[in-house]
C-alpha cells in the first residue's frame, strides 16, 4: 500500500489561511470626536453680504422714488407715506422712516429680533428715496410714465432679492408679517394681504395716489422677488 501523504505535503483546503499569511493590520485608532466648540462653522461672507445689503437698501429707496414719479400709484405702503406727507407735511421719505420706526416697536410684543438688515432699512430707505425725488423729476407723456413705473418695480424686485438674500434681517414690514404668523398661527399670505389692505386703505383716505401701478405692483413684486432671490441669496452663515 501506498505511504499516507505527510502533513508537509497535505494541500490547504479551501478556506484555510496558509501558515504564511501575513499578520492582520493593527485597526486604526478611532478619530477623535470634535468637542462642542470645534465645530467649523460655515463662513459668514459678510465681506460679501454687509455691501450687497447696503445697495439693496438703496435701490429700494431709489425704486420707491422712481413710482411716486410716475404718478400711477405706488406699493399700499408707500400710498400710505405719500398720504400722511399730503396731510401732515414733511417729506414722504421722512414718513417712510417714522412709519418704518414705529412698525419696529410693533417688534417688542411680537418679541421679534431685529438684524442689522432691520435697522439699515429704517435708516436708508427715506433717505434714498428723497433723493431720487429731488434728482428725477415726473415726466407727462403717459408712454414715459409707465416706463418710469416699470422700472421702478423691476428695480424693487431686484433690491428685494439683494436685501433679502444678504440674510441679515428682515425690514421692519416683513418682520411684522412673519411676528403675526408666529404669534396668530395665522398663514403668511392672509396676515400681509389684511395689513396691506388696511394700509391702504389708510393711505387712500389721506389722500396717497392709488391707480394701476398699485395693482402692476401687487401682481409682479411677488415673481419679481424670487427671480431675483435666486441669484442674490448669499450661501452659507446665518442671519444677523
Amino acid at each position: 500500500m501506498a505511504a499516507a501523504p505527510s502533513a508537509e505535503t497535505v494541500p490547504p483546503t479551501a478556506g484555510t489561511v496558509p501558515d504564511t499569511a501575513a499578520p492582520p493590520a493593527p485597526a486604526a485608532p478611532d478619530a477623535p470626536v470634535p468637542a462642542a466648540g470645534d465645530v467649523p462653522r460655515p463662513p459668514s461672507r459678510l465681506g460679501r453680504r454687509v455691501p450687497q445689503l447696503a445697495a439693496g437698501l438703496v435701490l429700494y429707496g431709489v425704486s420707491m422714488g422712481l413710482m411716486l414719479r410716475a404718478s400711477l400709484g405706488g406699493n399700499p405702503w408707500d400710498v400710505l407715506h405719500q398720504g400722511l406727507a399730503r396731510h401732515f407735511g414733511l417729506s414722504v421719505g421722512t414718513w417712510v422712516t417714522l412709519v418704518g420706526a414705529c412698525v419696529l416697536l410693533l417688534w417688542v410684543p411680537l418679541r421679534q429680533r431685529p438684524g442689522v438688515g432691520t435697522v439699515g432699512n429704517v435708516l436708508v430707505l427715506g433717505a434714498a428715496m428723497d433723493a431720487t425725488l429731488r434728482l428725477v423729476e415726473g415726466p407727462h407723456a403717459l408712454p414715459a410714465r409707465i416706463a418710469l413705473l416699470a422700472a421702478g418695480i423691476v428695480l424693487n424686485g431686484l433690491a428685494t432679492g439683494l436685501y433679502i438674500g444678504a440674510r441679515l434681517g428682515p425690514g421692519p414690514r416683513d418682520g411684522l408679517m412673519t411676528g403675526l404668523h408666529r404669534r396668530t398661527g395665522r398663514s403668511l399670505r392672509l396676515i400681509r394681504t389684511g395689513i396691506e389692505l388696511t394700509v391702504l386703505t389708510a393711505g387712500i383716505l389721506l389722500g396717497g395716489t392709488f391707480g394701476v401701478g398699485t395693482i402692476a405692483y401687487a401682481l409682479a413684486i411677488g415673481p419679481l422677488a424670487q427671480f431675483f432671490l435666486r441669484w442674490c441669496t448669499v450661501p452659507g452663515g446665518s442671519a444677523a
